[in-house]
């Protein structure tokens, strides 16, 4: 319908303007807006090929299907009291009177009237319908008008309900009119008046503009068209009304208000989503840095668990270099010739080194390993903590702040932090201190072995150590050998001291690179394995969260983008139809 009375320059805009609502539309729905904005974009384009919309809304009882019926000048609605009209009512020119039901809860009534040949008059149900779907009729017709006919009576004029509803069509970028219906139950002029400046104060402190404003009496406006004699009031501006609908509403007038009704719609689409969507990239930067926290604490944890346990292993060099201390002592007392009798007692002598040299090394490292272990454990449980407190503060403000309605990002973002919440809650209710050390010990005993003695089965890493050590004591001392002590001189016994304590030297080092390596190969994959199962119980989310932030910054640039290119309509649109 549209097509054939639009110029060259017209044309143009109207293909720009389809472009620019299309690309919206595909924006939209990869953003999952709501069915009803869908469908609000999609009427609002689909009647850019239909007549002019004119519909009609107020309060049940303000008089709207009466003023319709005063418009047309015939009784084409029913009027009462009560509310009469419950479902939507679209007037459209023919050749007869008919009513037909075109879908649920709307009806077409058709009459031979001249003003409908261009125009089409929605009568809608009262905004304040006990109905709830009487209201979401109305609702629904909203953002397919062209102009509304905003009716009010002037017995409650300009209600809260009113007001509320009267700025659901403000944010939709309608014109609107505004008209007072009922002002013959006023008695005088003067209380028209004061009327009149109720409403237009109030409804320009609403608007932040002045609308068209007209008080009539479409009672006694459609009695004079079926020919009641009785004199019209002075206050009566209904005439003025017919007369601004006729004349202002020409076929320009009505190109412009019809190709600005989709800009419009689209325009209030593109800022309500746009700022859903900057909500939902600002909780996500929130999200983002409590990620950014948890893995700066995992950062920390790993640089501390490090730094510790460089000190710690300095403890075990340190009983190793006691030991070799003790050795070296050992042998500057014992391989001398006061003590040549002793020194052919091979097993009394290697007794004496494990007694006085090697003494409680074993139970001392195994002590500084439990320590180390216990220590690794209790961090570890500490840091499921850490990730549990994050995680809860994370679900605590998402609980009080919610970015949009009930969407899927919502769920998902609910259920995820849902599922790392519980899967940090779970570890630490269910942490067994005892058995993950004893695993860990077990794996260090088994790791230290492995090295040198594979024969060790099930004994503990003390017993694992004082093998080692006493494999060290009868090393050494069996460089005292009766064989080799039957020849007797000042220069044998200096010498064989001195090989005895190199060979100390080495068998000590060679344990303790064994015990560091081992150590430190446990030490770094328990690290590992505690860093990973932090990271991975988080990871979902985090991966939710990054990945959402990357298609919202690309929606919010969309939006962006499609925001400009209907405002630049906007303007285009009002630049060549004014």
């Amino acid at each position: 319908m549209l097509e054939r009375i639009v110029d060259t320059a017209a044309r143009r805009l109207l293909a720009d303007e389809r472009e620019a609502l299309a690309g919206l539309q595909q924006t939209l729905a990869g953003l999952g807006v709501s069915v009803e904005d869908q469908s609000a974009l999609e009427q609002s384009v689909r009647q850019l090929d239909q007549l002019f919309l004119l519909v009609v809304i107020g309060e049940f009882n303000a008089g709207k299907s009466a003023f319709i019926n005063a418009l047309a000048g015939a009784r084409l609605l029913e009027e009462g009291v009560t509310p009469t009209t419950t479902r939507v009512q679209i007037l459209a020119h023919g050749a007869t009177g008919t009513r037909t039901a075109i879908e649920a809860g709307v009806d077409v009534v058709t009459a031979p009237v001249a003003m409908l040949e261009d125009i089409n008059i929605v009568d809608t149900p009262g905004t304040n319908a006990i109905y709830r779907e009487h209201e979401r009729l109305t609702n629904e017709y909203v953002p397919r008008a062209d102009l509304v006919l905003f009716v009010t009576s002037a017995d409650r004029p300009f209600t809260e309900s009113e007001r509320a509803f009267l700025q659901v069509i403000r944010d939709w970028g309608k014109k609107i009119v505004v008209v007072i219906n009922k002002v013959d139950i006023l008695e005088t002029p003067a209380d028209v008046a004061r009327v009149e400046a109720f409403v237009a104060e109030h409804a320009h402190h609403l608007l932040g503009f002045a609308p068209e404003l007209f008080a009539v009496s479409a009672r006694r406006a459609l009695a004079a068209k079926l020919g009641d004699p009785a004199p019209p009031l002075a206050a009566d501006r209904f005439a003025d009304l017919e007369r601004y609908i006729l004349r202002t509403l020409d076929q320009r007038e009505r190109l412009r208000l019809k190709l600005l009704n989709p800009l419009g719609v689209g325009r209030r689409l593109v800022a309500t989503h746009a700022a859903v969507v900057a909500d939902r990239l600002t909780l996500l930067a929130s999200d983002l840095q409590t990620i950014e926290d948890i893995e700066g604490q995992l950062a920390v944890y790993r640089r501390d668990l490090e730094r510790e346990f460089t000190a710690r292993m300095a403890e075990v060099d340190n009983v190793l270099q006691q030991f070799e201390n003790r050795g070296i002592r050992f042998f500057d007392d014992t391989l001398r010739l006061g003590r040549i009798a002793d020194l052919l007692n091979k097993s009394r002598i290697q007794a004496e080194f494990e007694r006085d040299v090697v003494g409680d090394v074993p139970a001392e490292i195994e002590r500084l390993v439990g320590e180390l272990i216990d220590w690794l454990v209790a961090s570890e449980l500490r840091q499921w903590q850490v990730l549990s407190e994050h995680v809860n503060r994370r679900r605590a403000a998402h609980e009080g702040r919610l970015a949009g309605d009930g969407s899927g990002f919502q769920y998902d973002r609910a259920r995820l932090l849902d599922t790392v919440g519980r899967a940090s809650r779970d570890a630490v209710e269910s942490y067994d201190r005892a058995r993950e050390a004893a695993a860990l010990a077990d794996s260090v005993r088994m790791a230290v072995a492995g090295t040198a003695l594979a024969q060790a089965g099930a004994v503990g890493l003390g017993t694992v150590v004082a093998m080692l050590a006493s494999t060290t004591a009868a090393d050494v001392t069996g460089l005292l050998a009766a064989s080799l002590l039957a020849v007797v001189g000042l220069l044998v016994i200096p010498a064989r001291r001195g090989q005895a304590k190199r060979q100390l030297r080495e068998k000590i080092a060679s344990l303790r690179t064994q015990l560091t390596s081992a150590l430190t190969d446990q030490f770094r994959r328990a690290v590992d394995r505690s860093v990973h199962r932090l990271t991975e119980a988080v990871s979902p989310y985090t991966r939710f969260v990054r990945a959402e932030q990357d298609q919202l910054s690309g929606r919010r640039d969309d939006l962006q983008r499609a925001g400009e290119a209907l405002a630049r309509l906007h303007v285009e649109v009002e630049r060549q139809l004014r």
